[in-house]
């Protein structure tokens, strides 16, 4: 397997690191708009322990065409998407166009409903993908979407909550928590969210979506519903909100379920200042002329917050990404089960220098990798995580180096 990682620092950097420590594949490339971003990552894949095996590039991930020469020129297998996803489409035909598989941690951008947005769906997370599965199938080519945390294991839960524990599902409900803090020098806490926050301002202000048996997806206000859920391992009860994730465009194209909902652990403040940034248009992307320059107002926000690749050493706390599920169990009685994965910042820092939220997200497309290199899993088209047997990825996830990956997950009676 020859594997091209397209984006370098935050996720991708971490994914480097992680791999560094595997032996199923041949080379990784590791590719970037800046080429210093790119060394740096594989410099410390290297000094990780994976050799000569890595090594670093330059791409332009907004062209299909850049892409797909970077993978014919070093014989890529596969091609795995670590950029924003308003780059899943270029990246994603770049594969294609080079005759590589493709996975991604997030999916196609959605467009909400021009004149009802808050009550119907427009074009979907990942409908312009799955819009092509059948040139992918006829490729005798596979996209693995959705294959981070959330979507991904939240996804590979599903599946596995719906093959062993279940008879009926009411709700797949993914939640997601913690209680991280960033400080800055002066030990006060201040706002660095801990995931890009391109990526978190377009979840959380497009309308959420949600999945009922009978009605199909239709979309709500964001912010809506909210509920506290506890979770585990300390981080404790937290306000979640309905938000906009490809969990809820995945599993009902796979699994049965009464209802399929995501909801994120905010928290006011943040809330607070996503509606803010909305109100004042901070949240746009279309560029606005300021003394001369075009500059997209979104890219402004991300430039002047802290860069989440860089909070890990000033950060304490825990984050929980899981699955809520209920329904009859296969005992016919009523059950309700949450299916987790805690990660401690101060863990996978002094373990591979990576912040807890990145290195959650860019554990599972490298196991993901290890099962299609190994042949446990294989598949044609335009498939999510749900589409695969969860077992084996559970077990190569948990079971101790070095014949798994030694991040164990849980499970909860509720």
């Amino acid at each position: 397997m020859r594997i091209l990682v397209v984006g370098s620092g935050g996720v991708g950097d971490a994914v480097a690191r992680i791999a560094a420590r595997r032996g199923f594949f041949e080379r990784m490339v590791v590719a970037d708009f800046d080429p210093a971003r790119a060394r740096a990552s594989v410099a410390a894949a290297v000094a990780a322990g994976g050799g000569e095996r890595f090594v670093a590039a330059s791409v332009d991930a907004s062209d299909p065409a850049s892409v797909a020469a970077l993978a014919r020129e070093h014989g890529i297998t596969h091609v795995l998407n670590a950029v924003d996803p308003r780059f899943v489409m270029s990246v994603f035909t770049g594969a294609f166009d080079a005759g590589a598989d493709y996975l991604d941690m997030a999916m196609s951008l959605s467009h909400p409903h021009p004149e009802r947005p808050y009550a119907e769906v427009g074009v979907k997370l990942g409908d312009e993908q799955f819009a092509l599965a059948a040139e992918w199938e006829a490729a005798g080519r596979l996209a693995l979407v959705g294959m981070g945390v959330e979507p991904g294991l939240s996804d590979v839960f599903a599946r596995y909550a719906s093959d062993h524990l279940f008879s009926e599902i009411d709700e797949l409900g993914t939640r997601d928590g913690a209680n991280l803090v960033v400080r800055n020098e002066a030990g006060e806490e201040i706002f660095a969210p801990s995931f890009s926050i391109w990526t978190t301002i377009e979840e959380c202000l497009n309308p959420p979506v949600i999945h009922e048996a009978g009605r199909g997806w239709y979309t709500t206000p964001p912010f809506s519903e909210p509920e506290v859920f506890d979770f585990p391992e300390g981080i404790g009860p937290v306000e979640c909100v309905n938000v906009e994730h490809e969990e809820v465009l995945l599993m009902p194209r796979w699994l049965k379920a009464g209802r399929v909902t995501f909801k994120y652990g905010l928290g006011e403040e943040f809330i607070g200042v996503l509606k803010t940034l909305h109100a004042l248009g901070l949240d746009r992307t279309r560029p606005v002329r300021v003394k001369g320059v075009e500059v997209s107002p979104r890219d402004v926000v991300a430039a002047v917050l802290p860069d989440p690749a860089t909070i890990g050493p000033r950060m304490t706390g825990k984050t929980c990404a899981g699955l809520y599920v209920t329904g009859t169990g296969t005992d016919g009685q009523q059950r309700r089960v949450y299916l987790y994965h805690v990660v401690d910042n101060q863990t996978t820092m002094a373990d591979y220098g990576a912040q807890c939220v990145v290195w959650q997200t860019a554990i599972n497309p490298v196991v993901a990798l290890e099962l299609l290199a190994t042949g446990t899993w294989s598949g044609k088209g335009v498939l999510g995580p749900e589409a695969f047997d969860a077992v084996p990825f559970l077990e190569l996830l948990a079971a101790p180096a070095p014949s798994g990956y030694g991040s164990g997950w849980g499970m909860e009676e509720r």
